[in-house]
């Protein structure tokens, strides 16, 4: 371990700041998480989590036990500060620094000469500089890289996360790192405070480039998900099955089609394409066209439970549109996992209790429905056997795909695996 850095300090402790927390403290180094969630303040200083991630749970009651992670509300002094709050967007799809913001301004008064300032929130080009420009502003009597350059006082560097929801305690330490310093001593210095745990190459860059890059990386996989998303729908109307043609067209050496689903998810690849937009509005139009491609898939996958619902009232006349009841597969925005941040599947589960139906959401990683769902969505598990009218599949979890089938012929299949 780099004795530089022998506490740091997380601010934020979420889906990706308590791994990374915790991964710090089992490699020796002491850290003091922080953040405004008393509630997950309380279960870390518990050894328990609030998060679901495989494996965190007993990382946590480790570390904790051996008093190397602890948490609470406020920042303290550290040799070392991560942020990695979140950064969403504004209904106009413009950037919302306002976490960050309110990070840098929380810490700055602990900053000493030497300190080590790294943003691991995903953000919009130039919200280092920003970050760097906040701190500045609220520590006069310190310099900062966009000042003096190498001779700064504070360090500031953008080192994004590249993990996987699932796989995070393992990819932390085996993926490679881009390192985006504000100067070299920065980016020198944020190398070796992750070789404390990284396996992987640290690679060094300037801010906007690691910036740019994590960008990069999310609308790349957004503009191929919008390739096959559109493709099913215009499967749909050509009466051809989506699945089967993209298992045919994988068998080109050279092609590679992702699998469609219900939209697109999360708090990176439905979010990040947009920091892009937004700083690049007149440049960036495949980005643009494939973010509302996605975007745009809930309400087609809505057309088609609407559609089933018409054929079974007029299969079953006696019945009205108050009386049909759709189970919905899925919650989460991505398969094996709680998160629902932007999740497409949530979304549409909204929308569909709003139009009366009664709702059973089967999602089996989660205890209790979100607020914000109406009184006529119900949370059942996968066991009760809840007899439904419609079955929509939206989330691919593994429950669903080991000995599971649905026998109805009002079945919406946006994973391709009950038809």
């Amino acid at each position: 371990m780099n004795n530089q850095f022998k506490h740091i300090c997380v601010i934020g402790l979420g889906y990706i700041g308590l791994p990374t927390a915790a991964t710090f403290a089992a490699h020796g180094v002491k850290v003091t998480g922080v953040d405004v969630n008393q509630h997950a303040v309380d279960m870390i200083n518990q050894g328990k989590v609030h998060i679901v991630e495989p494996d965190l749970d007993a990382l946590v009651k480790v570390v904790v036990a051996k008093g190397m992670l602890s948490a609470q509300t406020s920042p303290v002094a550290a040799d070392a500060y991560i942020v990695a709050v979140p950064t969403p967007f504004k209904d106009d799809h413009q950037p919302d620094l306002k976490y960050i913001e309110a990070a840098s301004k929380a810490l700055a008064p602990y900053l000493k000469p030497g300190n080590l300032v790294i943003l691991e929130s995903t953000s919009p080009v130039g919200a280092t500089e920003e970050m760097s420009a906040w701190l500045s502003e609220a520590r006069p009597d310190l310099s900062f890289p966009q000042q003096i350059g190498e001779a700064a006082d504070i360090l500031v560097a953008h080192c994004p996360e590249r993990v996987l929801p699932g796989k995070v305690l393992q990819e932390l330490i085996s993926n490679d790192r881009i390192i985006g310093g504000m100067n070299h001593l920065s980016s020198k210095a944020s190398c070796d405070l992750y070789k404390t745990f990284v396996q992987g190459a640290c690679i060094e860059t300037n801010a906007r480039t690691a910036e740019m890059c994590k960008l990069t990386e999310n609308s790349f996989r957004d503009v191929n998900i919008a390739f096959a998303n559109e493709l099913s729908i215009i499967c749909d109307k050509l009466d051809i099955n989506v699945w089967e043609l993209i298992a045919l067209a994988n068998r080109h050496p050279r092609v590679n089609i992702l699998q469609p689903g219900p939209g697109v998810g999360g708090h990176c690849i439905a979010v990040d394409p947009w920091f892009i937009v937004a700083k690049t509005p007149e440049q960036a139009r495949l980005i643009r066209t494939a973010r509302e491609v996605n975007d745009a898939k809930p309400e087609w996958v809505i057309d088609q439970v609407k559609i089933k619902i018409a054929e079974f009232l007029q299969a079953n006349p006696e019945k009205t549109i108050k009386d049909v009841t759709v189970a919905c597969y899925g919650l989460a925005f991505k398969p094996n996992i709680d998160d629902l941040r932007e999740s497409p599947a949530l979304e549409i589960t909204k929308k569909l209790a709003e139009q009366g139906l009664n709702i059973l959401a089967i999602e089996p990683n989660i205890s209790e429905l979100p607020h914000g769902l109406p009184n006529n969505v119900t949370l059942i598990s996968i066991e009760e056997n809840q007899q439904a009218d419609i079955h929509l599949m939206l989330v691919d979890h593994n429950k669903f795909k080991v000995n599971f089938s649905i026998e109805s012929n009002y079945v919406v299949d946006t994973k391709g695996i009950l038809l």
